[in-house]
């Protein structure tokens, strides 16, 4: 007899994010740790606080994004939706909801002039 092959679940899910222009991007696990940042030089004439929240709100997406993409994969492996949403782990639609409420409430640095 032979046995059947169960696919092993990886401990954490990563996913994600780019800000518009494509210049930083964030890879975030689905418990919210950064573990990847890549952003051009030009980032910096924001200044460190842009750049900071910057970071941090592709982290929030790219958490988001891979919450979903773990609720997939448990799912997959026959865990009931009940549980998944005991767990905090957003369907895809809900992800996608979340993602776009923080795209309309973000507003990005509209000028690179500053106040006097």
């Amino acid at each position: 007899m032979s046995e059947q092959q169960v696919p092993e679940i990886p401990n954490v899910t990563v996913a994600g994010s780019r800000n518009r222009s494509g210049t930083l991007s964030v890879r975030a696990t689905d418990q919210g740790m950064p573990v990847e940042i890549k952003f051009e030089r030009s980032e910096y004439r924001y200044g460190a606080q842009a750049l900071a929240d910057e970071i941090l709100r592709l982290t929030k997406r790219s958490t988001i994004a891979a919450k979903a993409k773990r609720r997939e994969l448990l799912a997959e492996n026959g865990m009931p939706a009940e549980i998944l949403d005991q767990l905090g782990l957003p369907t895809r639609q809900q992800a996608v909801d979340e993602l776009d409420r923080m795209d309309d409430a973000d507003t990005g640095p509209t000028s690179w002039m500053r106040p006097v």
